[in-house]
């Protein structure tokens, strides 16, 4: 096809609308009367329609006029010509995954763990791990690491405790931390003057893999009511 010249006329004819198509034929009487059936059905049909849009709109109009007796006189509020910005989506908190852990903690830590029959103690509470040389130990005792982070454990019950010093060692083996320290008490307060915490904390700390060694603290750290422990750093800290 060749293209048309700039300024000419074209003389194609143009396109004829479509026709509508043809009525339909009536060959008998009962070709008319099934069309007047059909007639008849799409004005009710019609006329039903009408009533139920003319019934909405009484409706909404007796609707509107309850609102305003309701609420009485309106007046629109002037323009502030604000920007309204979308508020920020409150964090997740894995509520379920974290009462699961604690679950799983206080199942993790018993009190009838036989600490002499595993693990080597003295009479000072020291321990260590079988692949923790003596010199650790020693060390740790001197002060050799610097004091990290601590947990008092004073006031608490012994589900309390147990489930705040797993998390408190888990957490600080996660930070990185090398030495922290544990102050269970020294029992002035209790029946009998009996540390109600001291064993059950040293029970408790064998049982946590992140735990290589502790020993009872200095007098100025808190002699016989605290114990430093020597934790193993995670992985991704090393």
């Amino acid at each position: 096809m060749k293209p048309q010249a700039a300024g000419s006329v074209s003389t194609t004819a143009p396109s004829t609308p479509a026709r509508p198509p043809a009525p339909k034929r009536l060959n008998s009487l009962q070709d008319l009367k099934q069309l007047q059936r059909e007639l008849a059905l799409n004005r009710r049909l019609e006329e039903e329609r009408r009533e139920r849009a003319a019934a909405a709109a009484r409706l909404a109009e007796q609707e509107r006029c309850i609102f305003e007796l309701s609420v009485g006189a309106v007046m629109p509020l002037n323009p502030t010509h604000r920007a309204v910005h979308a508020l920020p989506k409150p964090v997740a908190q894995p509520l379920q995954r974290e009462a699961d852990e604690r679950q799983v903690l206080l199942q993790a830590l018993s009190d009838d763990f036989d600490v002499e029959s595993l693990l080597e103690t003295d009479d000072t509470l020291s321990f260590r791990r079988p692949e923790i040389p003596e010199e650790a130990v020693r060390k740790l005792r001197r002060g050799h690491w610097a004091l990290q982070a601590q947990l008092d454990l004073h006031g608490l019950r012994r589900d309390q405790a147990r489930e705040a010093l797993g998390n408190f060692v888990q957490d600080s083996a996660r930070r990185g931390l090398r030495c922290v320290r544990v102050v269970h008490g020294k029992g002035n307060g209790s029946p009998g003057r009996e540390p109600v915490l001291k064993t059950k904390v040293r029970r408790w700390l064998v049982q946590k893999q992140e735990v290589l060694a502790f020993v009872q603290a200095r007098a100025s750290d808190g002699g016989c009511g605290a114990l430093m422990v020597l934790l193993q750093q995670a992985q991704k800290d090393r």
